[in-house]
């Protein structure tokens, strides 16, 4: 007859968990039971009933039993092909020595192959209906063949023969009625497994699809830490410093903040508190914005955490309107070029005069120099609005500075104390387009002046460069000591045509734009003491292309 599935399963594969657990409680019990007959032997004798004829083999065969016991548990750490064969050894060990101690304890009268139900009853839960009745057969044989040698050697009562085929019948039955429920237990453990193999794959495809959200997401249990981060999110927080187990607020201070406002506004039913939902990057280059949601009912709960790329939001948004400046530039350019073209040519012609002196020369200069430059604004202009990619070159910074810093003191006719520049890094060298470049600064040291100082005589604003502290990535900062941005206009001073009632509204959102198309993040946030702080953040140096 052939074996059923449940048959086969268990006699086919390597020993699975269940199996592994059922043999270690069985060599314990090997363990012990030598050591407790020895015991027995030793200190308590008849007293407890244990007589043994041939105490030499006695404690020779306790011996060998333990020491086989110890061996098989050394044996499990060897790769066995088959459960079968698991089960046969050890069913073979036990009916082997606990045949010998029963013989050397003079045979069934001494009530010793009772220890074989438990064996027999551990090694059916491993075995197919046919191995669990080999196995009780081989018990049995071992009861028998010791009672014949017993006597053998000495005369038996009759009553030993009798009470040896009970002990057989008994292992039989103990077989037959332990194989149903072990068939019930090894069905119930492949089910377990199965089910931990899809929780496991399930949790692998949730793993995976959380790591390669383009959202950045993390979660934070109730003590501030994080429990689930994606790669996104670190990156955005700090490979560093954000990581499973990590502090919220080693992370991230202001993220700590937000959170905090956001628990206490939930936990007091208020609307949340009017601040700034947005924080800077750990590198510096991007603006993020949270977003928080609790997860589950528990109080305190665990926080699923949204972090937004405002400029990537942002670049959505203004694609529209940058389409329509593009129109705009485009049906204005020819107009505006021909009167700068004028201009220039009138300079032109004004410096070759004779009479100029020294002083109007300069002046004349100055004009040649601005109609150029309206023309270049006009070029990148019409550029951005192609979506043209900027004229990449790489450039000392330092160098560079201090030639923009003699140009716009010089053609602007400010102080130069009062435009103050400094870095840190003496041979810092960046990837961007000069022209772009130059506009962008141009642009951020007009806005400093005009909005920034004004008419107090006694402010200055500062060119500062050097490195990003957690990223190394180049930048450069204008500040200046003036009353700042309102906190409501922040997010919308990068917007086309918002001027807060002052300018046109297209100077931060082209220097925006020119920074991007140089691979750039052009960066606002209100600087310490008072004042505005616009940072420059250039392409990661690790990133270009060698």
């Amino acid at each position: 007859m052939s074996a059923t599935p449940a048959d086969a399963a268990p006699s086919s594969g390597t020993p699975s968990d269940l199996a592994w657990r059922v043999i270690g409680l069985l060599s314990l019990y090997r363990l012990l039971v030598p050591l407790v007959l020895l015991a027995m032997q030793a200190f308590a004798g008849p007293a407890w009933g244990l007589v043994t004829a041939r105490s030499s083999l006695f404690v020779g065969a306790c011996l060998a039993y333990f020491t086989a016991a110890v061996l098989l548990i050394i044996a499990r750490r060897l790769r066995w092909s088959s459960l079968r064969i698991v089960a046969l050894v050890n069913a073979s060990v036990d009916a082997v020595a606990i045949g010998l101690i029963t013989y050397a304890s003079g045979g069934v009268g001494s009530g010793l192959p009772i220890l074989l139900v438990l064996p027999t009853l551990a090694l059916t839960v491993l075995a197919s209906r046919r191995d669990a009745l080999l196995i009780a057969a081989v018990a049995a044989l071992a009861v028998l063949v010791q009672q014949g040698f017993a006597n053998f050697v000495a005369e038996a009562p009759a009553t030993d023969y009798t009470t040896a085929g009970f002990f057989g019948v008994v292992l039989f039955l103990v077989a037959l009625l332990t194989w149903p429920i072990a068939n019930r237990l090894r069905e119930s453990e492949a089910l377990v497994r199965r089910r931990e193999l899809d929780l496991a794959d399930l949790a692998q495809l949730s793993q995976y699809i959380v790591q390669h959200l383009r959202e950045s997401i993390l979660v934070v249990d109730a003590h501030d830490r994080i429990r689930l981060i994606n790669e996104s999110a670190a990156q955005i927080l700090g490979d560093r410093a954000a990581y499973p187990d990590a502090l919220v607020g080693e992370a991230s201070p202001r993220l700590l903040y937000l959170l905090e406002s956001w628990r206490n506004a939930e936990s007091t039913g208020a609307s949340p508190p009017a601040v700034d939902q947005s924080f800077t990057s750990a590198d510096g280059s991007r603006v993020v914005r949270a977003n928080f949601a609790p997860l589950g009912t528990a109080d305190p709960a665990p926080v699923l955490i949204f972090l937004e790329d405002t400029s990537l939001m942002d670049e959505r948004v203004q694609q529209s309107k940058l389409a329509a400046l593009g129109r705009l530039s485009a049906s204005i350019a020819h107009e505006i070029r021909n009167p700068v073209g004028a201009m220039s040519h009138a300079a032109q012609l004004l410096a070759e005069s004779p009479s100029l002196g020294d002083e109007d020369r300069r002046l004349t200069q100055i004009m040649r120099a601005n109609a150029d430059r309206v023309s270049g604004i006009i070029d990148n202009v019409q550029r951005l609005a192609r979506r043209e990619q900027a004229r990449i070159e790489r450039l000392s910074l330092p160098a560079w500075a201090e030639e923009f810093h003699e140009e716009f003191c010089e053609t602007m006719q400010w102080p130069r104390e009062r435009l103050a520049l400094s870095g840190a890094v003496a041979d810092l060298e960046v990837r961007a387009d000069p022209n772009q470049l130059r506009q962008i600064v141009w642009n951020l040291c007009e806005n400093a002046i005009k909005y920034g100082v004004g008419e107090d005589t006694a402010q200055l604003v500062e060119i500062r460069y050097g490195r990003m502290n957690a990223s190394s990535r180049p930048f450069l900062e204008v500040c200046d000591r003036g009353s700042g941005v309102a906190p409501e206009q922040v997010e919308r001073i990068f917007e086309p045509f918002f001027s807060g009632g002052r300018g046109t509204g297209l100077g931060l959102f082209l220097a925006r734009e020119l920074a991007q198309s140089n691979g750039g993040t052009l960066l606002y946030e209100p600087r310490q003491g008072g004042g505005s702080l616009f940072r420059l953040v250039f392409a990661d140096p690790r990133r270009w292309e060698r």
